[in-house]
């Protein structure tokens, strides 16, 4: 999954703007009902004004009732970016014309051309067609009415449960052959490629959370429940299993987005997953790989993070890590007696329940 372009990221902020619960969002349902349109410029700066013309200043605390009432008229309404103040109000904007727009009506077609040219969100109301548009850089994104989101939300919320479970099955197993020192590219690959999906479902869900607003507090509790430590596990994978010479600090980063890069078709791959994750070309599948022991390291109760660094820089891999005594322990700056013991001891029982799990 690519990164979020600008506009979409500016297109994130601007639906949290327009969220339920909001004064602009309460002020356009109030415009809705009283079957008005209206024209909205989220921002004002010398572009704006050049393309401004008529209407009257105000520069008035924003309200929901002033914005409702303003629309009555025709011409836009210009508030300030922070939503705090109306500006103006019946101004006639004069957009450039050869600026291209797909849109057929007046009221959406300058919508979409001042968005393009101000570089500032503008919301459209129809009046025919009821319904509300918000307009940013080249993107319309339609606000929908909030039953019909939480509907695809929980939708979302269960698929998500569904392959979190999974999730947390082939982790389980991949644990327990971390211990027994049989893990296969195919098994790291398969992990990463769990954890990818339900990331990027947890994403969409996010978005369904922006945009219902107040309405959208329940739904952010179980998404939050659900996904805690999700982005710890993929950083924890990759570094794991980072081939030799790729050390470096910004290098799992880089894999991480090499990951979030793969389409749809080549995230089931596992040969695309390996590749993405730097374990070579991908092509064998079932050859051996060994960790160096962050994941089962960062299991253990209260140990810092530079502690597991210089750990796993000192012994190198789980297997030695598995089989050190306390005094090997203890030979590791920042590890004392009892630190040594409580490593040893978290190591020994996250190898028994681990081996439990996978044989009965």
């Amino acid at each position: 999954m690519a990164e979020r372009t600008e506009d979409q990221l500016r297109l994130r902020a601007t639906l949290a703007s327009i969220a339920p619960g909001t004064a602009l969002r309460d002020g356009l349902e109030r415009i809705l009902r009283g079957r008005t349109g209206a024209l909205i410029v989220l921002g004002q700066d010398k572009v704006v004004e050049s393309i401004s013309t008529g209407g009257f200043a105000l520069d008035v605390p924003f309200t929901a009732t002033g914005l409702r009432e303003l629309a009555k008229m025709d011409g836009g309404i210009i508030v300030d970016k922070d939503l705090t103040r109306i500006l103006r109000a019946a101004v006639h904007l004069m957009p450039d014309h050869t600026i291209p727009s797909e849109e057929t009506g007046t009221r959406h077609r300058t919508a979409d051309r001042v968005a393009k040219q101000t570089g500032h969100p503008v919301i459209s109301v129809s009046q025919s067609m009821q319904i509300i548009a918000a307009y940013v850089g080249d993107i319309r994104h339609v606000l929908e009415d909030a039953g019909q989101i939480l509907s695809r939300a929980n939708q979302a919320l269960a698929t998500l449960e569904r392959y979190k479970l999974r999730l947390d099955e082939v982790s389980a197993t991949l644990s327990a052959l971390e211990i027994e020192d049989l893990v296969t590219v195919r098994d790291v690959a398969v992990v990463a490629q769990r954890l990818e999906m339900v990331t990027r479902i947890a994403r969409e869900i996010e978005d369904y959370v922006l945009e219902l607003g107040t309405d959208g507090r329940l739904l952010s509790l179980q998404l939050e429940e659900l996904v805690t430590g999700v982005d710890t596990e993929r950083e924890l994978v990759v570094r794991d299993y980072l081939p030799t010479g790729k050390r470096r600090q910004e290098k799992p980063a880089a894999l991480l987005a090499d990951l979030e890069a793969l389409s749809p078709t080549e995230l089931v791959d596992p040969v695309a997953v390996a590749r993405a994750i730097g374990l070579g070309s991908g092509e064998h599948l079932d050859g051996a790989v060994a960790p160096r022991g962050y994941r089962l390291l960062a299991k253990v109760p209260r140990l810092p993070g530079s502690v597991v660094d210089r750990l796993v820089e000192h012994f190198g891999g789980l297997q030695q890590l598995l089989s050190a005594g306390i005094d090997d322990l203890q030979a590791v700056e920042g590890v004392g007696e009892l630190r040594a013991r409580s490593v040893r001891e978290g190591l020994s029982r996250l190898a028994e329940s681990s081996i439990t799990e996978r044989y009965i």
